[in-house]
């Protein structure tokens, strides 16, 4: 992604749109879902009504089904999701009318909106500082209170499309507990995740969360758009849907890859709210001000990416069913072009054999010389890394040189040959790799009663 110089168009819409407000939020429940609206109001002048429904399922806790059991899990979405809508003009002022948030929570909310737009700021040429690139003012005297829910010891899994949700889920199946899988709107690669795993439809949570129009508008007129902390919001929203179901756990599938930043010598990641940051400040903000009821952790945390490729490729099963192309994973294809296809060859190389990856992509991605600017950026030859969901520099190196190892040939595949006559070689070519598959990321909130299913 290039960068767009945008901050004269910044400062004119900061300045026409000058505050932003959370106007309210509702909650609904018929016959066949729960319901909940957001109302988010951009200067008076443009209006939106995101939306999340949440198709009933039998095993849904009834008495849960209140207002005032899931007022206060439902206020915070609403503060993640309006982010998405704020950054369309970067309002200086965030009002927030439904309920009190104290000043620790709004440094909290501001610390997320900061890191989690860091590539949104970045793209967009934007060098915001965290403590003046917004004033978030709470105009409310309605107080929230912490929650207390009976749970069970059931386990949600978040399941994408990709290896890494295949990976605790398989884990943690074989662990013997009982597993509710969690799809935020199902796409073809989820879906077969899932039905291959034996879960049917009415076994599972699914969310169906819907962008208000307006904003897709405004992104036409040339109103300002980029990458907002999802991972966050999908947080939230699993809380509340282990309050419906009295699940304890929440396992999520990040690894410790995900802290590495993007662009070298920043704090600008892509996976923010993917990172054990996040994970730790999230886990803070829900036992203070939500439910101290609710274990979210992710349980892939001690392990990198290479281990997963590895434990991924004992799951063939799932080898023609996972997608973690962004263009594919709801049409079910590998569009064998971008940053996530090319990485996710090369993570998987040291461990699937290249006629079964030939089988999955439908080519050899390795010999695509149209991939080289991608492949300097997933090496660390440029400044950033590919803005998307990938493991480290070093992984991706180590991976290269193992691959070269296994294959042991003098007529290699082009980007290998490339990266064979570089100086990264000669200098990823000496690490032992047996110690990367031994390491055991000691940061991270995997409980030892989860400890011994990922060891």
């Amino acid at each position: 992604m290039k960068k767009k110089d945008n901050l004269q168009k910044y400062k004119n819409l900061s300045s026409e749109y000058p505050y932003f407000v959370y106007e309210s939020y509702s909650i609904s429940i018929n016959n066949d879902s729960l319901n909940i609206e957001f109302l988010f109001n951009l200067a008076d002048k443009y209006f939106f009504k995101p939306t999340l429904k949440f198709p009933k399922k039998d095993f849904f806790s009834t008495d849960k089904l209140s207002d005032n059991r899931i007022n206060n899990i439902v206020f915070n979405i609403g503060m993640i999701e309006l982010v998405s809508y704020w950054k369309a003009a970067c309002p200086p002022k965030i009002i927030i009318k439904p309920n009190v948030l104290n000043t620790e929570q709004i440094k909290w909310w501001k610390k997320l909106y900061f890191n989690g737009l860091g590539e949104f700021f970045y793209l967009n040429d934007l060098s915001p500082d965290i403590e003046d690139f917004v004033e978030i003012i709470s105009d409310s005297e309605n107080k929230l209170t912490k929650q207390t829910f009976k749970t069970n010891n059931d386990v949600i899994v978040p399941i994408g499309g990709g290896k890494d949700s295949i990976v605790t889920l398989k884990l943690l199946l074989n662990s013997g507990k009982k597993i509710l899988p969690f799809v935020l709107n199902p796409g073809k690669a989820s879906m077969g995740i899932i039905e291959a795993a034996g879960f049917s439809r009415e076994n599972i949570i699914e969310v169906q969360r819907t962008i208000h129009p307006q904003l897709l508008k405004l992104n036409e007129l040339g109103f300002l758009n980029g990458h907002t902390p999802f991972s966050a919001l999908l947080a939230f929203i699993s809380v509340l849907s282990a309050i419906l179901t009295d699940c304890k756990n929440i396992a999520l599938s990040n690894e410790s890859s995900a802290n590495e930043a993007t662009i070298r010598n920043t704090n600008i990641n892509h996976q923010y709210s993917k990172s054990y940051e996040f994970e730790k400040d999230f886990r803070f903000y829900v036992n203070k001000y939500i439910t101290g009821d609710i274990n979210y952790f992710s349980f892939l945390r001690p392990l990198n990416e290479l281990q997963i490729g590895k434990l991924f490729s004992g799951f063939s099963e799932y080898f023609n069913i996972f997608r973690s192309c962004n263009t594919g994973i709801k049409t079910g294809i590998w569009c064998g072009k971008c940053p996530k296809c090319l990485f996710t060859y090369i993570i998987l190389s040291p461990f699937i054999s290249q006629s079964k990856l030939f089988s999955i992509f439908n080519k050899n991605l390795l010999d695509d010389k149209k991939l080289l600017p991608v492949f300097n950026q997933l090496i660390g030859k440029e400044k950033t890394k590919p803005f998307e969901c990938i493991g480290t520099i070093d992984e991706i190196n180590a991976a290269l040189c193992r691959i070269i190892q296994k294959i042991n040939s003098n007529n290699l595949p082009f980007l290998l040959e490339y990266y064979k006559n570089s100086e990264l070689f000669n200098n990823y070519n000496k690490t032992d790799f047996n110690l990367l598959l031994k390491k055991y990321n000691q940061e991270n909130f995997v409980n030892s009663e989860f400890k011994k299913f990922i060891k």
